[in-house]
């Protein structure tokens, strides 16, 4: 755990005010990160050691808490959420520090975002990285409704949906907005068509952990992709893959070998 919390910044987007840190080496390529649901660019990116991975590399490390999240702004309504519009405020982000372009890596609800972010400004993009969801990205995670019943629901003792006692459960810990987190997850969801994988023609690395029950395969995802691979986080579920060694290192190899081609 790297428990060294960055200075928080702000920036304007939607009528909102997006929280974001702008760290590692100023001089370095930037990478930009998006965390998951009820997560936050803390819990996603700080605690499991990230930002000082990516840091240490040589790469500028800049983390935004999405709406809805974290020491952002959080709207109540359920149509604030779309992925698109998430995608915007990570653009918006790159504009607000003059980036042109950045590796962009998401994890789970940060990995759809960030598809969505390559999907709409190709050239702001060096490469994607997709942690924690694969297929699921195109097929839908299953049932969410349950979900967002159990943020709803007046305690974590009424709620007996087992998925639902766990982001609950994670909720509760972080301390979040649970209604703004219920209202993210009813359109936050929107699926990736076949076809739209096929035409994201960057750079994609794939990572799930082979216990993760939430993501779908991440090879099946690669297949769709015309530069995608994928790689497995062995032993690791969908809450612990993220911080994961495998992970890192696969990343850093990633961006060394993209590096080299550039």
């Amino acid at each position: 755990m790297n428990l060294n919390v960055p200075q928080f910044l702000s920036y304007s987007r939607d009528s909102l005010q997006l929280a974001y840190f702008d760290e590692g080496d100023p001089s370095g390529f930037p990478v930009l990160l998006i965390h998951g649901f009820a997560s936050s660019a803390s819990v996603n990116w700080v605690n499991p050691g990230w930002v000082k991975t990516l840091g240490d590399a040589g790469y500028r490390v800049i983390a935004l808490d999405n709406r809805g999240h974290g020491a952002s702004d959080k709207p109540h309504d359920a149509d604030a959420y779309y992925p698109a519009t998430m995608a915007a405020d990570a653009i918006g982000l790159l504009d607000h520090l003059g980036i042109s372009e950045a590796h962009v890596m998401g994890y789970s609800m940060g990995a759809r975002v960030s598809a969505f972010v390559g999907m709409a400004h190709p050239e702001r993009v060096r490469s994607l990285v997709f942690g924690g969801l694969g297929i699921g990205m195109v097929d839908g995670v299953g049932d969410w409704d349950p979900i967002a019943d159990a943020l709803r629901a007046p305690s974590l003792d009424v709620v007996t949906h087992e998925r639902g006692r766990m982001f609950r459960a994670f909720a509760d810990q972080t301390k979040s907005d649970r209604i703004a987190l219920a209202a993210c997850i009813e359109t936050s969801r929107v699926l990736v068509t076949r076809q739209e994988a096929a035409k994201i023609d960057i750079p994609t690395l794939i990572a799930v952990g082979t216990k993760d029950d939430i993501a779908g395969s991440g090879e099946e995802l690669a297949q769709l992709m015309p530069h995608a691979k994928a790689i497995d986080i062995p032993g690791r579920d969908h809450m612990l893959a993220v911080g994961d060694r495998v992970f890192k290192a696969a990343v850093l190899e990633f961006y060394r070998d993209l590096d080299a081609q550039s």
